[in-house]
């Protein structure tokens, strides 16, 4: 299916050059002088090499469509994480490298979407938020607490992540999996 260049989105496959490609990034940029064009970062679905690469806001690409799936995750076998289909019970490989910086927040019996063109996974998304614990968490400076102020903090799955002066050590937070960031404190 032809679609503008400006309608690319991340997590889209698109075909270019004869191979088919997985958006990462897309920015639109504008410069000072002529029109704008899209810079797309994108990741070969067979050989896993990245590129750029820049369309004016005009051009076409194709886009392949996506069936989306959902999994279970079991274990991870090296560079392949091993996802169960709760209808059928069959297991699947699928390589870690579909997760990008997201992967450290994988858990156990997550449900994850997987996305296929044609049968192959091409992408894999995780939930919105996870809950895990604070292991590590600065100490509050005093009159700190008079201004909406964040403190870093390092999670259970080592990530660090910034978090309310509030939270201490040992609590359990709601982030986001996208980018680290704090939601809100577990409830329960």
């Amino acid at each position: 299916m032809k679609q503008q260049a400006n309608l690319i989105r991340a997590g889209q496959v698109i075909e270019h050059d004869g191979r088919r490609w997985t958006v990462l990034k897309q920015q639109i940029i504008t410069p000072g002088k002529g029109g704008a064009f899209i810079q797309v970062e994108m990741r070969d679905l067979k050989t896993g090499n990245k590129t750029n690469e820049r369309w004016r806001t005009a051009d076409t690409v194709e886009r392949l469509m996506t069936e989306e799936k959902e999994y279970t995750y079991s274990y991870t076998d090296g560079s392949n994480m091993i996802l169960m289909d709760p209808e059928s019970f069959e297991q699947t490989a699928v390589t870690l490298d579909l997760l990008g910086d997201a992967a450290p927040f994988l858990q156990d019996n997550m449900v994850l979407t997987v996305d296929l063109v044609e049968g192959e996974p091409v992408a894999v998304h995780l939930p919105a938020t996870v809950t895990l614990e604070i292991v590590e968490a600065d100490p509050v400076v005093k009159g700190q607490t008079a201004s909406s102020s964040y403190k870093p903090a390092r999670l259970s799955n080592g990530v660090k992540t910034m978090v309310p002066p509030f939270i201490e050590s040992g609590e359990r937070v709601v982030v986001r999996t996208e980018d680290a960031s704090y939601v809100e404190r577990a409830k329960g």
